[in-house]
């Protein structure tokens, strides 16, 4: 493939960047920067004027309310969000929605896609629990069908949308005695339903990830996603398209240490001019290099028509291996003020 941009894709990279300039107000950005891995009112307000301004549905067909764009447009907007860690809609538009187009109901796509990419619905991802992380298909929430409903009684962690997010994307198992990768389905759950419960639940670095309870919880049967006992394979399927992953986010940190080297004297001179803090950045940067080719490759596939499963999932292992890489490096650097958080 060509790695370079066509000017069509290099015309629509300078219009996200002109509609950034325009609407990236000073306290939006000290609300992204401060917030990190949550949502603040003026996020939210941000997300509904990029749905009114078409900006949600760059990737998605015409006929749900979409652009039409190809994949790599789409990865562009996404690296230009991520840039400035802005919301995007995050997997409900990379994961959900596109899967829901793909096998739910007309009833559901009529229901939720439009107000997906108003930027009225966001999704939680209710896939995890305490005994069922990597190996989801052992997941233990149960949802049984009564009449026109499904009853749901079970627990999920590190649903960490779920304290701004309208509705959890959950799977649940709907035939305990089937294989356990048989029996599991996907339902549209709403965080206000009687009996959801969302609790808070904080890492050593201070973000804020959630547990999710469901006690006695009652949705319609139409809120079931695809066929029942098939959630394994809408499961699939949406990780496949949720890895298709900016790599700008992890470029910014960095940058930051980069910054942070250059400005940083010892023994005479900047950390950034000492051979082995040199070499670290740099093996960095090609490491990035290598996430960004990684990632057109996934979009350039999709684009094509193909799938790209395997180097979707390489592209996941790599970007999140490179993360950790760049979090060391940094400690390795700064020393003791790595793991002093920044008050500005």
């Amino acid at each position: 493939m060509d790695f370079s941009l066509s000017p069509d894709q290099e015309a629509f990279e300078k219009d996200i960047r002109r509609f950034l300039a325009q609407h990236l107000t000073p306290q939006l950005h000290a609300e992204v920067e401060r917030e990190q891995y949550s949502i603040g009112p003026l996020g939210k307000q941000f997300l509904k004027l990029m749905g009114r301004h078409g900006w949600l549905g760059i990737g998605w067909p015409r006929e749900y309310g979409g652009q039409g764009r190809g994949a790599i447009d789409q990865w562009l907007f996404l690296e230009e969000m991520a840039a400035e860690n802005l919301p995007t809609g995050g997997l409900t538009l990379s994961s959900a929605g596109p899967t829901l187009m793909r096998v739910g109901s007309e009833q559901l796509k009529a229901e939720y896609l439009p107000k997906i990419l108003s930027g009225e619905v966001e999704f939680a991802i209710g896939y995890t629990e305490p005994d069922a992380g990597s190996d989801l298909a052992s997941l233990k929430t149960q949802a049984v069908r009564e009449g026109d409903s499904y009853v749901i009684n079970g627990r999920k962690i590190y649903t960490s949308a779920a304290h701004h997010s309208t509705h959890i994307w959950l799977l649940a198992r709907t035939d305990p005695g089937a294989p356990k990768h048989r029996g599991i389905s996907i339902l549209i759950v709403p965080i206000d339903a009687p009996g959801v419960t969302i609790r808070a639940l904080r890492t050593m670095g201070s973000e804020r990830t959630n547990e999710a309870f469901f006690k006695d919880v009652r949705v319609p049967a139409g809120n079931l996603v695809g066929e029942q006992n098939q959630g394994w394979y809408y499961v699939s399927m949406a990780l496949d398209f949720e890895r298709l992953m900016p790599h700008r986010r992890s470029r910014r940190f960095l940058e930051n240490l980069i910054d942070y080297a250059k400005s940083t004297v010892v023994d005479g001179r900047p950390l950034s001019q000492h051979p082995r803090v040199r070499t670290t950045l740099a093996r960095l940067a090609v490491d990035l290099e290598v996430a960004r080719l990684f990632a057109m490759r996934s979009a350039w596939m999709v684009e094509s028509g193909k799938v790209p499963n395997a180097e979707a999932s390489i592209l996941k292992v790599w970007l999140s291996e490179l993360n950790e890489r760049i979090a060391r490096a940094a400690q390795d650097i700064m020393g003791p003020y790595a793991s002093v958080a920044s008050l500005n």
